[in-house]
């Protein structure tokens, strides 16, 4: 009995087996032949894992169950013909490369799909493939056979991953040969890394070389500190020697503690980007000799190399630029020296230039300065080293807009102070009025006009002021150097207006300062209700320091006194009412004496009479 159940049992296997084989030959020829090539990957993700501790025999090649096609030419040889993966639907999105790491260093990018298996997973299951094959404590040999998806890598004569013609970077124009070359390269280094950190005697010389390079950089870092001292007590004495002797008219030029403060600073900015790099260099340096950070310590050297060469080769890369636009910024100098020197020796010799004199040179040699500057910058301009960034671009358009929205005023300030100038409404010494304000003009500039007044001010004028006030100019109407003098008083009706003419040139001619030719005038401006008005002009030549301000007040002393010596009292009547006496002169005091000058002695209350003076010009008399 036991012996006839063996024998049902095992005929039953048997038909089971043929059944499956069965359907399996009707599902493959129903599919077309680019599906029926199994994924290796996924063949050896079926496969049992060993475990831990248990030597498994090597794996079936997957390969095999791979359809040997009309491209394959043998073990190891890449096959021309080597048709590509089989494409994903045309509506399904691309999906993400994915690079294979094996012992922190990169193998492989993978960027193709292989059939259901994005690039993630490929990459997370040939990790895992070497992982396991590595375990194994093999030699650790790699190996490459050409197939007709790719190229496949083996690990001990396990598979490990395939690489594919799509995995290629056709961007770098690299081909599928190339990227499975490099792969291979790339896994056989992570191989020796990992035996490598497995080698403890390996292990304790990196370890030695290590703290020796530790030792190494703090003695660096230490030295550093106590030279960059040593330098550092050394510049601030030069510093502090050097800031007393630079001096102009007995003023320091710079400030000794801000330039010993800018020393000291730039000296440990100094110190720490020195130590920055001694660290920098020292972790590069350890991290090479470990086996698992020897990637980082590679990148950080490869950084550092990088950014020294790119800096290096911009610096060689833009002398011919910096070159030219050396070259046009020193003939835009020469131009403004030779124009200035023009316009210097034109200004000077009358007839040259009509429109030019010496209160007009000054600015002519800005503008011809600033147009040849403006010239030589935008042909410097693209020889500029990064003139073509986005970012010199955008500050150039910044720039621009914030002129163009704040500088409307300035603008308009420096038009005004260029028509004051070219139409010499004003000139430095002459004696104006603008706006109420009374003073000699000190200095004429481009955005404001400088006026001082000679009461202890001086009054900044911005040119638009100028230009928008009316300006008295008491200076242009005289004969030679000078300025005219005038001043007003009203008198009643009662007092003779010859006498006042008369006391009024009295008093010109007493005051120093007031030229007798051309002689003083005296006007009657108006005819008011209850007084005339009388204005005295003269001209003046204040002798320094006496401003005109002084002189007029002197003029104002005088015309007082001399009103007082005649008992004529400096008022301005008005009447509510009809007065009880005619304020009018009769005819023999039209033209009365003046009376004599009383010169003050020394001590309160005393006076002291002088000669009279001469008796007022009579002027035309009445007809009798």
């Amino acid at each position: 009995m036991r012996e006839r159940f063996g024998r049902l049992a095992a005929a039953g296997r048997l038909w089971a087996a043929a059944g499956l084989v069965g359907v399996a030959a009707a599902a493959m020829a129903g599919t077309p032949a680019a599906q029926r090539v199994p994924e290796p990957s996924a063949v050896l993700a079926q496969a049992p894992l060993p475990s831990s501790g248990t030597a498994q025999p090597p794996a079936a090649q997957p390969t095999a169950l791979v359809a040997q096609g009309p491209g394959v030419q043998g073990a190891g040889t890449p096959s021309p013909a080597a048709p590509p993966s089989a494409p994903l639907p045309a509506s399904a999105p691309a999906a993400p490369e994915a690079t294979l790491t094996v012992f922190n260093r990169p193998i492989v990018v993978m960027r193709a799909p292989l059939f259901a298996s994005t690039p993630a997973e490929r990459a997370r299951r040939a990790r895992h493939a070497i992982d396991e094959t590595l375990a194994l404590g093999g030699p650790g040999e790699v190996q490459t056979e050409a197939q007709p998806l790719g190229t496949v890598v083996k690990v001990d004569g396990r598979f490990a991953f395939i690489v594919q013609p799509d995995d290629a970077d056709r961007q770098r124009g690299e081909t599928a040969e190339e990227a499975a070359r490099l792969a291979v390269a790339q896994l056989r280094e992570a191989i020796a890394a990992t035996r490598e950190a497995r080698d403890l005697s390996g292990l304790l010389r990196s370890l030695l070389i290590a703290a020796a390079a530790t030792v190494v950089a703090a003695a660096l870092a230490l030295g550093c500190r106590a030279l960059f001292r040593a330098l550092g007590r050394r510049l601030l004495r030069v510093a502090d020697s050097s800031a007393e002797r630079l001096k102009l008219r007995g003023t320091e030029l710079l400030q000794r503690d801000r330039l010993l403060g800018s020393v000291r600073a730039a000296l440990v900015g100094l110190r720490w980007a020195v130590t920055a790099v001694i660290a920098y260099e020292w972790l590069g340096f350890v991290l090479q000799h470990f086996a698992y950070t020897r990637p980082w310590g590679e990148q950080l050297n490869r950084f550092l190399l990088g950014m020294l060469s790119t800096l290096a080769g911009g610096i060689l890369g833009a002398l011919p630029d910096l070159l030219v636009a050396a070259v046009i910024f020193l003939l835009a100098g020469m131009a403004a020296r030779g124009l200035a020197a023009f316009l210097d020796r034109a200004a000077r010799t009358p007839g040259t230039l009509d429109w030019l004199d010496t209160d007009t040179v000054g600015p002519a040699k800005r503008l011809g300065a600033l147009g040849i500057w403006l010239f030589a910058i935008a042909m410097a301009y693209p020889y500029l080293p990064g003139s073509g960034t986005e970012a010199f671009k955008g500050l150039s358009v910044l720039v621009g807009v914030m002129i163009s929205l704040g500088g409307s005023s300035l603008i308009g300030q420096g038009a005004s102070g260029l028509v004051i100038m070219y139409t010499r409404t004003l000139r430095i010494g002459e004696f104006v009025s603008i706006d109420g304000h009374e003073g000699t003009v000190v200095e004429l500039g481009t955005f404001t006009t400088r006026v001082r007044t000679g009461r202890g001010e001086e009054l900044t004028l911005p040119n638009s002021l100028v230009m928008g006030t009316v300006t008295r100019n008491y200076s242009r109407t005289v004969k030679g150097r000078g300025f005219v003098l005038d001043t007003e008083v009203t008198i009643g009706y009662d007092t003779p207006w010859r006498q006042v003419h008369a006391m009024l040139l009295e008093a010109a001619r007493r005051t120093v300062g007031v030229l007798a030719e051309p002689a003083p005038k005296v006007f009657q401006v108006a005819l008011s209700d209850f007084y005339p008005q009388y204005r005295l002009v003269c001209q003046a030549v204040p002798e320094q320091p006496r401003p005109r301000a002084e002189i007029l007040s002197t003029l104002h002393a005088n015309i007082q006194d001399v009103f007082n010596e005649n008992g004529v009292q400096i008022m301005s009547p008005h009447y509510f009412g009809d007065p009880g006496d005619a304020k009018s002169v009769p005819p023999e005091r039209w033209a009365p004496p003046l009376a004599a000058r009383v010169v003050p002695r020394e001590g309160p209350g005393n006076t002291t009479p002088t000669t009279p003076a001469a008796p007022a010009s009579p002027g035309p008399q009445p007809q009798p």
